[in-house]
């Protein structure tokens, strides 16, 4: 019997599909394929993920019964609303009589104000609720959908969120007479009839593509023998079941950016920067802080919804973008990529095939308004791209994923440089830096926005192409760079990773201690079924009054990476060590502060000097007993002790409900919680309060000023 424990994940790009196998129990990357991705295919991409999932299975001699778990990004979802792939939706509303007017008004697609490009294709009825809706009411508004052209059903319901039971009873309806069906509070858990039902209508214009992808992906899995579980990544860096996907294909809009952002949290362990990818298609940037990527609520094609994914700017431009001119200048360079136009790139050409090469205008895509260089040689068309670029220049490193034959990516350039009138460095320097100016703008457009401090900020770069912009891009900003191990994989480390990730929202108005403190004991439980590990397990709480909204939300890892776990369990001092070298605080200013069963906390008194004053701040670091840096402020206030002292050291300093907006974590035993989003101190007090019930020691850090 094997010891090995195998996770494959199975990123699927725009570009390419790329698996690995990774063991969990030594961290070992076993071996990884990459192939195009089947786009066109008959059963679609399903076909690249066996075909990598077989070359896996081969070349590291994996044994079936030794897979854990299969995970893959995708983005069927996203691509279907981006080209409008999607079925027409039938809305049944329900309301009372009086209200009529107003449920359909907010539930209409139609007319709404929300669906202004009317790229939501939907018909429209209207059930009164103010008796009890029969089986002919319901099984006639679904057939008159039907014959309007219907594919798929959407119950919504002004109160549905409290009592689900009609939108339920449209859905059972829609199952007898075999149309696929989406309800509002499935969806979502908070009031706002219109934007629901809208998410509603978003969610089930791709459900028939989504369930057929679905079918046909787990069923050519399951043909290879496989029999373990098979996941997909949610756009909030969590993964959830193939059901799941087949019902509630919104939670995976922007899998694939989420796939790079987990790896680079659960693989590389990277609690603070900025996480950029370069695919072969597009640029996924995302900031990490405190180990926690942002996250907000998605738009789709200028649509609010109620979903939550990870805060991931995707650009247009990547490393197999290809090169537009105007007036013998390089006036853009993407969106377009070598795979779409179905081009290999001119820098990995043969020398002497490249050497009969002239320049060409090309148009990847017949309804594309702009045409794109490319060269054509005696037997073969080949792309200018920014890998391409890169190679000339030498900026790429032998052995790097993007290296090629410089001779070949420097002849490429010369062609187009002597058509434009420049030498081969200043075309490739000019395709280089109009690649990155919109990356280097949303780098600086984040740095502002969530006030980062330059000196501090490090680039991580990830995907195949990482080296072909990021480094450039670093310099650019005279920011610090670090390549991502495995950068070209790193969204399917990621996947194979398989962070957990769940969130709970209810309509509360002034939560209690108790309603919060059972949110998080169901969110621990759930994390917990779904195979986290408990020391892992973190949960935010958030209460946004003018929503009456609760908000909770649970990360949690599997078991990862055992090698730290098993191997390097840190001693206080080794912690300390490691608080040293990835802190500010001065080596003769840093004290141990506190000790629970999973973590550290370690901070130092410093003493800054203007003019004739003399301000102390104190600079405080959380870090695991495996070593990696969970929480960082550059000032915090520790409270430590019994349930008493804390109270009483928060009621001290959270001085008032009116003038606050405290940080405030709280360190219990396995547990790293986060309570900033819970702005009234009375909420923090309690909800702290209920947390430390029957328990003899934690840690509050509360944020201070700079």
């Amino acid at each position: 019997m094997s010891d090995r424990r195998i996770r494959i994940g199975i990123d699927v790009g725009g570009t390419f599909t790329k698996a690995i196998a990774l063991d969990i129990v030594t961290g070992e990357i076993l071996s990884t394929s990459t192939i195009p991705t089947t786009h066109t295919a008959q059963r679609g991409v399903s076909v690249g993920i066996v075909s990598v999932l077989t070359d896996l299975l081969k070349e590291s001699n994996i044994r079936l019964n030794e897979i854990e778990i299969i995970a893959h990004s995708t983005t069927q979802a996203i691509n279907a609303l981006l080209e409008s792939d999607t079925a027409k939706v039938g809305i049944v509303a329900m309301g009372v009589g009086p209200e009529k007017s107003d449920v359909i008004k907010r539930t209409n697609l139609s007319d709404a104000k929300i669906n202004l490009d009317n790229d939501i294709k939907s018909s429209h009825r209207f059930l009164d609720t103010s008796h009890l809706i029969t089986d002919s009411e319901v099984s006639t508004a679904i057939k008159e959908l039907k014959d309007e052209g219907a594919k798929v059903i959407v119950a919504t319901e002004a109160f549905g969120v409290d009592d689900p039971s009609n939108e339920e009873f449209i859905m059972e309806h829609a199952t007898k007479l075999e149309i696929p069906s989406t309800a509002s509070h499935e969806i979502s858990g908070i009031y706002g009839l219109e934007i629901r039902t809208l998410t509603a209508a978003i969610n089930a214009s791709v459900l028939p593509k989504t369930v057929q992808v679905g079918n046909f992906v787990e069923q050519a899995i399951r043909e290879t023998g496989v029999t373990a579980p098979l996941m997909i990544m949610k756009g909030d860096g969590g993964v959830t079941s193939m059901d799941t996907f087949r019902s509630k294909p919104i939670l995976t809009v922007l899998s694939g950016p989420a796939a790079s952002v987990a790896g680079a949290l659960l693989y590389l362990k990277v609690t603070n920067g900025i996480f950029v990818e370069v695919g072969g298609t597009s640029t996924n940037i995302c900031i990490i802080k405190n180990g926690k990527p942002e996250i907000r609520y998605v738009t789709i094609k200028n649509h609010p919804t109620c979903i939550r994914s990870m805060d991931v700017r995707v650009l247009g431009v990547a490393g197999g973008s290809m090169v537009s001119l105007d007036s013998n200048t390089v006036a853009r360079v993407g969106p377009r990529s070598a795979h779409i136009a179905g081009m290999k790139y001119s820098c990995y050409a043969d020398v002497d095939e490249l050497s009969t090469g002239e320049i060409i205008f090309v148009k990847p895509k017949e309804t594309d308004i702009d045409e794109y260089v490319a060269i054509k040689c005696k037997n073969e068309t080949f792309a200018i791209t920014n890998t391409c670029a890169a190679n000339a220049l030498g900026m790429i490193e032998e052995g790097d994923y993007s290296y090629s034959n410089p001779e070949s990516a420097k002849l490429a350039l010369n062609i187009l440089g002597k058509k434009i009138g420049v030498t081969g460095a200043q075309a490739a320097l000019s395709i280089i830096q109009t690649a990155s100016f919109d990356i280097t703008k949303t780098i600086t457009n984040i740095i502002k926005e969530f006030e980062l401090e330059s000196s501090k900020v490090k680039l991580i770069g990830g995907g195949g192409g990482a080296s072909v912009l990021v480094p450039f891009v670093a310099k650019q900003l005279n920011l610090d760079y670090q390549k991502a191990d495995y950068a070209e994989v790193i969204s399917s480390i990621g996947v194979a990773s398989s962070m957990m990730q769940e969130q709970l929202e209810e309509t509360v108005v002034n939560p209690n201690p108790e309603q919060i403190s059972q949110m998080h004991k169901k969110l621990h439980d759930l994390l917990i079924e779904k195979g986290s590990t408990p020391e892992s397990i973190s949960i935010d709480s958030v209460y946004i009054p003018e929503k009456s909204l609760l908000r909770a939300t649970g990360i949690g890892n599997v078991e990862l990476d055992n090698r730290l776990t098993a191997k390097n369990v840190f001693s206080k001092d080794e912690a300390m060590t490691r608080a040293i070298e990835i802190s500010d605080i001065p080596k003769d200013k840093i004290q141990f502060s506190f000790e629970t069963d999973h973590y550290f906390v370690f901070s130092g008194i410093i003493t800054t000097k203007k003019l004739m004053m003399k301000k102390n701040k104190q600079p405080t670091i959380v870090i695991d007993k495996y070593g990696r840096e969970k929480l960082s402020l550059a000032n915090a206030k520790i409270i430590d002790g019994d349930l008493p002292v804390i109270i009483s050291g928060l009621d001290k300093t959270l001085t008032s409900d009116a003038d606050i907006a405290p940080q405030v974590y709280l360190l219990n035993e396995l547990k790293l919680m986060d309570f900033s989003g819970l702005t009234s101190k009375s909420h923090i007090i309690d909800a702290i309060k209920k947390e430390l019930e029957g328990k003899s020691k934690a840690c509050v850090i509360i944020e201070a000023k700079k």
